[in-house]
């Protein structure tokens, strides 16, 4: 029904579940289980689910399937698992898959909770590892072999978005029989379709730009039909990473405007983008939309602008502190994604467990900034920015 849709329609529509009473907004089904009719009816449901029957809200629930259904229908897949937060999203798509013995090649440039996942607990129960320099192609080639299992990679790395070349790198794992698995949050469903650049499974963190409003965790895998069904929802169910229904109400809202919030933040991010980059104390501006980039021909040709994150180089860990303690508009914050623009210090927040020679090696600094772009109106927060910029 939603094919023919346009995503500002599809993500105001699809997967609507209605009761008898026919609501306008979309119902919170907060139960954690549900009643059969007769025993011979529990038996069957317990074999076989009939379409939109549920057993457990662990295992589905009908505000979850609601938002299940519509970001599958955003993003063209065929099947979707929503879960508790996005590192249970990653923890799920990566443990379903894998077991002792097998390899992986991941881009080193992760998340800090991605990287201790792949980093330490895979090689804990005996998958092999390989880290390469996401942005070098011939890393991606000389690193996955004939008994690659999967490649694992952000499309936007946090926090100095490095941009991935998706379809070149899955072109190389599907080469080798490997699956694809890809984090797009930062370049968000809205600025680009993984699956249409080679992707087999594709994880967001609800929690960012899904919610956008600072209120709830989620996240969610996107697949095939068999990958959801077979691999991943019996590894989910059995060890309950499971959304709750209040929260996939708010995810299912929050999908509603996403393409408006994304599209927004993303031009005044732009915006931003050029201002720093024509201040003193700001060293380097880092944004996928500015030719100054080191993957803007790749970001270009695969997302439709350069995003709602940036990141900016001042000169130290002292001057970084000032600035962002000058910030009025913009808050200081570890979240992303967000309707109020978010300032982090990665070095010392979300990075710090990471020695600093890591650091050094992801491009992380002590005078790294990363700035999520909000809903404010551009003039006030480059003023804010300028402001603080000229306190330091």
């Amino acid at each position: 029904m939603t094919q023919d849709w346009n995503d500002r329609t599809t993500l105001v529509h699809a997967g609507a579940r209605r009761s008898q009473y026919g609501e306008v907004a979309e119902a919170i089904y907060l139960t954690q289980g549900f009643v059969y009719p007769t025993c011979e009816a529990a038996e069957q449901r317990f074999v076989e689910l009939g379409e939109d029957e549920f057993i457990y809200a662990r295992y589905g629930n009908p505000t979850v399937a609601a938002f299940e259904d519509r970001i599958a229908a955003l993003e063209g897949a065929e099947a979707a698992f929503a879960t508790a937060s996005g590192m249970a999203a990653v923890n799920g798509a990566l443990f379903s898959m894998l077991k002792a013995g097998d390899h992986i090649v991941s881009s080193r440039a992760l998340f800090g909770s991605c990287l201790y996942i792949v980093e330490v607990l895979l090689p804990r129960f005996g998958v092999e590892v390989t880290f390469v320099d996401g942005t070098d192609i011939d890393q991606w080639r000389e690193a996955v072999r004939d008994d690659t299992k999967l490649v694992f990679f952000e499309t936007m790395s946090n926090p100095v978005l490095e941009v991935i070349d998706v379809a070149a790198v899955s072109e190389i794992a599907h080469a080798k029989g490997a699956m694809v698995v890809a984090d797009n949050v930062f370049a968000t469903p809205i600025l680009m379709r993984a699956f249409d650049l080679g992707v087999d499974v594709v994880i967001y963190s609800a929690t960012k730009h899904i919610d956008g409003q600072g209120r709830c965790l989620g996240g969610v895998v996107l697949g095939s039909e068999d990958y959801i069904r077979g691999t991943l929802e019996p590894y989910l169910k059995h060890t309950g990473g499971a959304l709750s229904p209040f929260n996939a109400w708010v995810m299912l809202n929050g999908l509603t405007t996403l393409d408006l919030r994304v599209r927004a933040q993303a031009a005044t991010a732009a915006r931003l983008a050029d201002t720093l980059a024509d201040h003193p104390a700001v060293t380097r501006v880092i944004y996928p939309g500015r030719p100054d980039h080191p993957q803007h021909a790749v970001a270009a040709r695969q997302m439709q602008t350069g995003g709602t994150m940036l990141a900016f180089e001042l000169a130290d860990k002292a001057t970084a502190f000032r600035v962002l303690n000058a910030l009025k508009v913009a808050i200081i914050s570890n979240n992303l994604g967000d309707a109020r623009s978010i300032a982090t210090h990665p070095a010392t927040t979300t990075h710090q467990r990471l020695d600093a020679e890591t650091r050094t090696e992801l491009g992380i600094t002590d005078g790294t900034v990363r700035f999520s772009v909000g809903l404010e109106d551009a003039a006030d927060l480059e003023a804010d920015l300028l402001a603080a910029l000229d306190h330091a």
